[in-house]
């Protein structure tokens, strides 16, 4: 799914976050900030982190409403893909509006008005689930996406300001961090509280009397309603606890009336192909974590219950919070004793988890997080330990060579990315089975850096121009909307076994952005 970043901020988040950035930036803007440095502004972050948590596990817990409606309604694919079209279209509709709310009201208060939406949002799962209505689900999805728009316009900057401005790039990464954790934990628990452990297929449906099918249905859809009820109270609760914050002020950057920038966005073909990136990124990203769960029951690919494949698509997320922190720490110029520490962790668990496999209860399933669950992570989690053993130790030998630091190009990361998604969605495609299972999760891992990296290559050398490249850039997500209902389709067509050639045309034009598209006009036009 889309993790949140400093880079997803429409045209007005970037114009403030020039206003405090430090003075070796390429804008060239001086540091400014309201937080004294002498200031704890623990418990605030702690709450604004806690917001990006929320964020990503509910956008996460579309991969377990798309089986779960397509079951209770007879949904054909193209038509359950509209779960993931109205959630990601509400980033193009109110990416706008919610720039012009936080110029009216500000920050802080577009904070609580976004938990607050999402509030509503979440409370409207329950008239959708009593009906039960396909539309009224839809509609709680965009007002709950209205609500997400807001807040990640409003709360990526407060971040930058909570502390000393030195920290900033580290806090932010932090937060981050824990949004990629609610997408990871967020399979888990939507798999115990929503979906059935035995649920009716569409031809044992269609053959119930209407006034049986009609009962099942109403019983099947109400399992949503407590688990969003929880969520619109918490949601509800943080809106208080933001609003009780007195949250450092953000200094806007000044800008003469009328003043006038001899460029033009157009010019600039790295942002118009990096926009096209974003789109098909967020795009492909999306289809998979939709189609995992109905993926894994196929009976030639896993055959297993819905419920315990809804677990194995958090190793799908949680491979990239994995990939995230190493990422991050290897574009940032890593050392080597630090990924040669991971990797030798890695092994251990991977050692440890053969013992512990032969201790699991037989036939366990993972339910309530507790002690046997953790076991079931690390001794099904193998595979995802093995890439990440390989990745880090590939680069603690990197930095070994170069004196023991090692810093990645960020076009060559993102490429070498792309070429290994795609070649992990095309094995997925010519194999069966566990290969097929596990080749399709590990694409989570190489997704983890595509967006930031994209993100930062698109807007290079834009200069005054980075405020209305960024807008651009956020428009660009409406893919998640666009391209999971084309493969929908598609998969209605020739299967979803094969339907995931769309993602991969999608990560090789990625591949195309990362060697050749993504090059700023300085090297684009440069004399030879």
């Amino acid at each position: 799914m889309i993790a949140a970043s400093a880079s997803e901020l429409p045209q007005r988040v970037v114009k403030e976050l020039m206003a405090i950035a430090p003075p070796n930036t390429a804008n060239g803007t001086s540091t400014t900030t309201t937080a004294p440095s002498t200031q704890s502004y623990t418990a605030p972050l702690a709450t604004v982190t806690t917001l990006l948590f929320m964020w990503g596990f509910l956008t996460c817990l579309n991969d377990i409403l798309v089986p779960h409606l397509k079951s209770i309604f007879d949904l054909n694919y193209t038509r359950v893909m509209l779960i993931q079209f109205a959630f990601f279209g509400a980033y193009f509709i109110f990416s706008i509006p919610s720039a012009k709310i936080i110029d009216w009201i500000g920050y802080q208060r577009s904070m609580v008005v976004g938990l607050l939406t999402m509030g509503v949002g979440a409370f409207l799962f329950v008239p959708a689930a009593s009906v039960p209505s396909y539309p009224l689900f839809l509609g709680a999805l965009i007002v709950l996406a209205a609500g997400i728009t807001c807040l990640q316009v409003a709360a990526n900057p407060y971040v930058t300001v909570l502390g000393k401005p030195e920290t900033a790039s580290s806090r932010l990464n932090l937060t981050q961090a824990f949004n990629s954790l609610g997408t990871f934990l967020a399979p888990f628990f939507g798999g115990l509280l929503i979906l059935s452990s035995a649920p009716k297929t569409a031809d044992q449906i269609r053959a119930m009397a209407p006034a049986d099918a009609l009962s099942y249905r109403l019983h099947e859809a109400a399992s949503v309603k407590s688990p969003y009820v929880g969520l619109g109270i918490a949601l509800v609760l943080l809106a208080v606890a933001i609003g009780a914050f007195k949250l450092p002020k953000i200094e806007h950057a000044q800008h003469k009336v009328g003043e006038k920038v001899n460029d033009s966005i157009w010019k600039h073909p790295n942002l118009i192909f990096g926009a096209i990136a974003i789109f098909v990124y967020v795009g492909a990203e999306v289809s998979i974590g939709s189609f995992l769960v109905n993926y894994f029951t196929q009976p030639e690919i896993g055959a297993i219950a819905e419920k315990l494949a809804a677990s194995f698509v958090a190793f799908y997320w949680g491979g990239a919070m994995l990939g995230r922190f190493i990422g991050s720490d290897f574009l940032g110029g890593t050392k080597a004793k630090h990924m040669s520490f991971v990797t030798v962790a890695c092994i251990a668990l991977i050692l440890l988890s053969f013992p512990v496999a032969s201790r699991m209860p037989p036939g366990y399933q993972p339910g309530v997080p507790n002690l046997t669950w953790l076991a079931w992570l690390l001794v099904e989690g193998r595979p995802l330990f093995i890439l990440v053993a390989i990745a880090t130790a590939s680069i603690a030998l990197l930095a070994a060579l170069r004196g023991g630091n090692a810093k990645a190009n960020t076009g060559i990361l993102l490429g070498i990315c792309a070429v290994s998604t795609s070649a992990l969605v095309a094995i997925s495609m010519l194999t069966n089975g566990h290969m097929a299972m596990w080749s399709i999760i590990l694409v989570g891992f190489f997704n983890s850096i595509m967006f930031p990296s994209i993100f930062t290559l698109g807007v290079a050398e834009l200069g005054p121009l980075t405020g209305d490249g960024s807008g651009i850039m956020i428009m660009a997500i409406v893919g998640g909307a666009i391209i999971p209902v084309a493969q929908g389709w598609i998969a209605d067509h020739i299967g979803i076994h094969h339907a995931f050639f769309l993602p991969v045309i999608c990560y090789l034009y990625i591949l195309y952005f990362a060697l050749s598209g993504s090059k700023p006009n300085s090297e684009r036009y440069a004399k030879a």
